[in-house]
């Protein structure tokens, strides 16, 4: 089952990559009666011709108003690929002229929390950044498949998604189920931790 974190706005962007998760955060507020818009942000990869012209269809098919952003300067020297296409991606949000959802869930935030504790400093993913919101915390990302999968919403795959050359693909793929192993209740004890921090 879905779960929210929070409340969300009534007037929204819907932070939308064309990919799985963020699909189905579409398709789960579009069927209330919010005024929904989409924020497609094109991070100049291989696959992201793909991944805007599946947004743009998607949304002129189905009547949703969409805005498009894009990187507006080269990587500085000491930027990770991650963090550069985050910076731009972030700088996009703040010129929106509503608040944005992300699609981020709680595999998301597992993830996040052992990529910080790796580097010496355990964090909780934020539910609030400034104009950027994420509600869906508390959800599994089997939740959000699981959507996509009943009510047939269209999406596409960013092959990059399985390269392990970025961390967040590393952490995924191949040290979150070892550290299930460890903890296999550590979904569960960062959702209790969720919950207080906007208590």
């Amino acid at each position: 089952m879905i779960k929210l974190l929070g409340k969300v706005p009534d007037t929204v962007y819907v932070a939308c990559s064309g990919g799985p998760d963020s699909m189905a955060v579409l398709n789960f507020l579009s069927n209330s009666r919010r005024q929904i818009k989409v924020a497609h942000f094109d991070h100049g990869t291989l696959h992201a011709d793909t991944a805007r012209t599946f947004v743009v269809d998607h949304c002129e098919k189905n009547g949703i108003p969409y805005v498009l952003g894009t990187v507006g300067r080269k990587r500085l020297a000491t930027e990770s690929r991650e963090e550069y296409w985050r910076n731009e991606r972030y700088r996009f949000f703040e010129e929106l002229d509503a608040p944005i959802i992300t699609a981020h869930h709680l595999d998301d935030v597992a993830e996040w929390w052992i990529f910080t504790s790796l580097h010496g400093e355990s964090k909780l993913i934020p539910y609030q950044n400034g104009s950027v919101i994420r509600p869906f915390l508390m959800t599994h990302k089997q939740e959000l498949m699981s959507w996509v999968k009943q009510r047939s919403v269209p999406f596409v795959t960013d092959p990059s998604n399985k390269n392990c050359a970025y961390m967040r693909n590393l952490i995924r793929h191949r040290i979150m189920s070892q550290c299930l192993k460890v903890n296999p209740g550590l979904k569960t004890v960062l959702r209790k931790k969720l919950v207080n921090t906007i208590e």
